[in-house]
């Protein structure tokens, strides 16, 4: 006899509302006790991943390294003494360019750190040991806090986290954010002295003057492109004022950025320990890179006005102007007649003559 199975009876003998346990086999003699989002509060979100370098750097890097690589490439086809001072010139210039372009994006004009005992986050008791990093650039700030060792609390404390103040951006709907985010108290704590509300007041003066400074360096690296036209035409004199002006904006650009020095910091305490800036790599990156600018610029006007040929053995203009004018001599001089031809001419001439005379 068949039997008939029932094909509308629910295969799971328990109620839809009710679930069966599930037991896990602990085989490894671990707790298998599981927690709300892997053992994470729900209302802290993980921190972001870091790119390992700064993607921004990596383009302007490779654009200027292509050149020079490019530059190399072709160095062999250049003769005589002016290989040196071509390279030269090359390296030189484009380490002017790819310095004023990249200290725009960098954020180290004016940074310090601090090592100090905090507490973490908010309501919690944890008091957590870490290195505490301010980083001031021209676009904005970045608050950095590491963690000693990294792992504490049960958490990995690596933080890096950056507040734009351009003005394209809102700095306090960013800190806002992070307030939600809840970030750690420490980074939070740092980022609340430079918002507009805070009685410290220098989110106005830091904006205005990196917004200034920003300006010149881009009128600077102008300078720069119209400097490497002139010095290729060549018109060399003129070339020299323009990497002069270059230096110029770049000194001024400093200038801008040191004024917010003058206005009275505010203190950043974590227990006995303070968090004081310094003036960062690019500050002085630029520094350098003006003075340079400088001397390059005074030394192609005074090598024009008193050794102009040295000056145009520097830019390889003797060499090529020499062998153009020994060419446009040899391709315009009328061409040497031969010894025979010399002879068949004088020859025709005498037995003219002679015809001519025979005749009268």
């Amino acid at each position: 006899m068949a039997v008939q199975k029932d094909w509308h009876k629910p295969l799971n003998p328990h109620p839809p509302w009710r679930c069966a346990p599930v037991v896990v086999p602990n085989t490894l003699g671990q707790d298998n006790r599981m927690t709300l989002w892997d053992g994470s509060f729900p209302f802290y979100p993980g921190t972001n991943a870091c790119f390992p370098f700064d993607t921004t750097w990596a383009i302007i890097a490779s654009v200027f390294l292509s050149a020079l690589v490019t530059s190399i490439i072709i160095l062999p086809g250049i003769r005589g003494k002016g290989r040196l001072f071509w390279l030269l010139r090359v390296v030189t210039s484009l380490f002017i360019g790819a310095v004023v372009l990249t200290i725009q994006f960098t954020r180290d004009w004016e940074s310090g750190w601090v090592t100090a005992n905090t507490s973490y986050k908010s309501f919690s008791l944890a008091v957590v040991n870490v290195d505490i990093g301010l980083h001031i650039g021209l676009a904005g700030v970045n608050i950095t806090l590491v963690g000693n060792p990294v792992n504490q609390v049960n958490e990995t404390i690596n933080y890096n986290e950056h507040f734009a103040w351009s003005f394209d951006a809102d700095y306090d709907h960013s800190y806002s954010k992070s307030l939600e985010k809840g970030l750690p108290s420490p980074i939070l704590y740092v980022a609340e002295k430079f918002t507009t509300q805070s009685p410290c007041n220098v989110h106005r003066q830091y904006r205005i003057s990196s917004r200034y400074a920003s300006i010149t360096l881009w009128m600077a690296l102008c300078t720069w492109l119209i400097s490497i036209l002139l010095f290729s035409m060549p018109v060399l004199l003129y070339g020299g004022y323009m990497f002069l002006l270059t230096a110029v904006l770049m000194l001024f650009s400093l200038l801008f950025f040191v004024m917010v020095r003058n206005i009275p910091k505010c203190p950043i305490q974590f227990g006995p320990a303070s968090l004081k800036t310094d003036y960062g790599r690019s500050f002085w990156l630029t520094l350098t890179t003006g003075l340079l600018c400088l001397l390059l610029g005074l030394g192609v006007i005074v090598l024009n006005s008193v050794h102009p040929q040295k000056l145009k053995l520097v830019f390889n203009l003797d060499e090529g102007r020499r062998e153009d004018v020994d060419g446009w001599d040899k391709s315009h001089l009328p061409a040497e007649s031969s010894s025979s031809e010399q002879d068949i001419l004088m020859v025709s001439l005498g037995e003219l003559c002679e015809v001519t005379a025979t005749k009268l």
